[in-house]
């Protein structure tokens, strides 16, 4: 173990996590591949070693601060890129049944790659745009957690995401810093797809501070049949409140 894998170790004890060797090994080959199919197609912008354990792996496990995982059974990924949260979830806790969708082809064949060289069982890739797989039954209103990290704005998010979730589970957003606007836009479209905003939790980054949010929202009911609408209507006409047209005139 070297100086990065136990400065890693040590900040994820504090999340409630114990690393065994085999995950450490299984986090080391995740890099690896990462950086190797980084060079053939754009996965992320992060490369350098240390910075990937924090603002990837590290990153994606701060989930375990506001999720008991052992007590659930099921994750959806949405729109899950180079596979966070997903994939360090998946190392950690093994017995979820982990879905990962995303629209790209090539980012799903990596991930595929990924889950093979990684000896998951229990994790499937789908190439599917987010809501095109939300209308199917087997993943429609069925996931304990479901989670996006830096996809779209709340108000798009709610609409990919929230079908996902089974009434009475979690949806998590995994946002940057300030989103006070994007909160305020967001919750017109939590009311119409039956979900509630439970809490907003701010994290920094270890080394930097860099500011993160996890907005946790619970899902009250079934999906409305209406939704999600076809591909494509939730990013370029998000569920917004909409503007009052009432005449201030006086008759």
């Amino acid at each position: 173990m070297d100086q990065i894998q136990r400065q890693f170790v040590e900040r994820v004890k504090k999340l409630n996590i114990q690393l065994s060797e085999r995950q450490l090994e299984q986090f080391e080959t995740y890099y690896t591949l990462l950086v190797e199919w980084n060079e053939k197609m754009n996965l992320t912008g992060i490369t350098e070693r240390e910075a990937v354990y924090e603002k990837h792996f590290y990153d994606s496990l701060t989930l375990a601060g506001v999720v008991q995982f052992d007590q659930q059974s099921s994750l959806a990924d949405i729109g899950s890129g180079a596979g966070f949260p997903s994939i360090p979830l998946a190392i950690i806790y093994p017995h979820l049944q982990v879905t990962i969708i995303d629209a790209l082809a090539k980012r799903i064949r990596f991930l595929d790659e990924v889950t093979s060289q990684l000896e998951f069982t229990k994790v499937l890739c789908l190439h599917s745009r987010a809501e095109d797989a939300a209308r199917l039954r087997e993943h429609r209103d069925h996931y304990d957690v479901v989670t996006a990290r830096a996809v779209a704005r709340l108000a798009v998010l709610n609409e990919f995401c929230l079908p996902y979730v089974r009434p009475g589970g979690h949806f998590i957003a995994m946002k940057g810093t300030d989103l006070s606007n994007e909160l305020d836009e967001s919750r017109y479209s939590v009311i119409k797809l039956n979900g509630k905003i439970q809490d907003v939790v701010r994290l920094t980054l270890p080394s930097e501070g860099a500011e993160r949010h996890l907005v946790i929202c619970v899902k009250k009911g079934p999906t409305p049949s209406a939704y999600p609408r076809k591909s494509g209507i939730p990013l370029k006409t998000p569920l917004l409140k909409p503007i009052s047209t009432t005449s201030n005139r006086i008759e």
